[in-house]
């Protein structure tokens, strides 16, 4: 789950890290409201959406004036947003962040991610700030300083050392760089973050670090334990299918192919997609039903893929422990009756037999297989019009 700039530096501070004073805004009369409350000579208007690249894309807004204010705010409430992380649909501006403007002299990229490979928390930094890492990957990989944290003792005041001296910071302003990296590592330990992104920390003529931007993501798996990031959740940001499928406990995640996936179990899910791009075909998404798949549960997820007009096929792989194949194939019939794409259905477990009989009994032109690969194979050939059930 991510979560607002405004949101992400409130938790943020609360952990130490310094940020400029700012506030949010839904109104250009709310928005200068909060630049008089403000003080100072400069402000800035920061459109608040889930995406990188804001600045290029005109969301971010440098004003002088209560007037600039007003005007930065009219122009860009109620604007979609298109970013290069948005896609062309972009995102929509419902919300303003207006910050306190303050002049700087360096700009630090500081990342914390969760490398599942290595299972550790990594650190990366860079004395480039205000570029995507994967541009200063790309063009200067030798700037970038990079920490493992070993879980058995955290991060340690002395890897934060290590990492502001390595991007040419004085005494002063390393004390301080201290400070707010490990107010970020305790952050993202103690809120079951995924990630936290900096980018750019600033460095103030008066050798104060400050967070100028902020990103947090969260595991959507530990947010039962966090009611309070729960809360910030948007679900306007969102894939609004994705917002549908956490309502009913369904996990989804749409993608740009053409053979929708209803499958129990995220491992299983995994690898029908995987079959489906051996067999030549495109997923249109990641849907797990997980294990306690109702009737019900099933039939919305039908509505969640058919809700992609991309679709052209829908492959149903039930392996059924926890489930029961009667179970889920009752949910089949009731969501295939008057569906206008072709159904694949492979079912396996347990009460098979029942399931099965319920599909064949159905009366309904759902294509049967036996072996994932089958039911693959069948799904990419129903999505180019090449098999009749």
């Amino acid at each position: 789950m991510d979560i607002h700039e405004y949101q992400a530096k409130e938790l943020l501070a609360g952990f130490g890290v310094p940020v400029p004073r700012g506030s949010v805004a839904y109104s250009p009369d709310q928005a200068v409201y909060v630049a008089t409350e403000l003080g100072g000579w400069h402000w800035v208007v920061k459109a608040q959406v889930h995406a990188g690249g804001r600045g290029k894309a005109g969301g971010i807004k440098l004003c002088r004036t209560y007037g600039e204010v007003a005007q930065a705010a009219k122009d860009l409430l109620g604007k979609t947003l298109v970013t290069h992380q948005t896609g062309p649909e972009g995102k929509a501006v419902q919300r303003l962040y207006i910050e306190v403007a303050e002049p700087f002299e360096r700009e630090i990229y500081l990342g914390f991610v969760l490398d599942r490979r290595a299972q550790r928390i990594r650190v990366v930094a860079s004395a480039q700030g205000g570029m995507e890492i994967e541009e200063i990957a790309k063009t200067n990989p030798d700037s970038l300083r990079q920490v493992q944290v070993e879980p058995a003792v955290g991060l340690q005041q002395f890897q934060a050392r290590e990492l502001a001296f390595g991007l040419g910071l004085n005494i002063k302003q390393v004390s301080r760089a201290v400070t707010a990296i490990m107010g970020c590592y305790r952050a993202f330990r103690d809120l079951d973050a995924t990630m936290v992104e900096i980018n750019p920390l600033v460095v103030t003529k008066d050798n104060r670090v400050l967070a100028l931007d902020a990103k947090m993501s969260f595991d959507d798996n530990a947010l039962f334990r966090r009611p309070r990031i729960t809360e910030m959740r948007d679900p306007s940001q969102e894939d609004p299918r994705e917002a549908q499928a956490n309502q009913h406990g369904l996990n989804y995640v749409g993608l740009s192919g053409d053979i929708g996936c209803i499958i129990n179990g995220a491992g299983l899910a995994m690898a029908t997609m995987d079959m489906i791009k051996y067999a030549g075909g495109e997923p249109a998404n990641f849907l797990d039903v997980g294990g306690g798949a109702s009737p019900e549960r099933v039939a919305e997820a039908f509505r969640l893929v058919l809700s992609d007009k991309n679709v052209k096929a829908i492959l149903v792989n039930i392996f059924a422990g926890i489930n029961r194949c009667d179970w889920v194939a009752e949910g089949v019939v009731q969501a295939a009756r008057g569906l206008k794409v072709p159904l694949i259905v492979r079912l396996a477990g347990t009460n098979v037999e029942a399931g099965q009989k319920i599909i064949q009994e159905s009366g309904l032109p759902i294509i049967s297989a036996n072996t994932l690969a089958e039911a693959a194979e069948k799904a990419v050939a129903a999505a180019r019009g090449g098999l009749d059930s």
